[in-house]
């Protein structure tokens, strides 16, 4: 799994013109089963995104897709672990 975190590199109004983009993306990646989670960071300097990819190399080529880093609004710092425990419910997003 990976977490996934969004910082921006530009003022909110230019992020916010992507925003309509990065949904369909984040969509696009809900449907796929490749994102479990996501959201603003609080305060709302860039975003969270939980992540289940069989490795870095995927994120990668499922992060270069956002339009986010595509126009160059945010860059994404990328942390891999394994869930060694979680809640009952969660099995199911733990592997892919």
């Amino acid at each position: 799994m990976f977490i996934l975190i969004l910082t921006y590199t530009q003022p909110l109004p230019e992020v916010n013109k992507h925003v309509p983009a990065h949904r369909d993306y984040l969509d696009k990646n809900y449907a796929a089963g490749n994102f479990i989670c996501s959201g603003a960071q609080k305060p709302r300097t860039g975003g969270i995104i939980v992540c289940r990819a069989a490795s870095r190399e995927e994120v990668e080529t499922i992060i270069a897709e956002d339009s986010f880093l595509i126009n160059g609004v945010a860059k994404y710092q990328i942390i891999e672990f394994t869930a060694s425990k979680y809640a009952a419910g969660v099995e199911s997003f733990i592997d892919k």
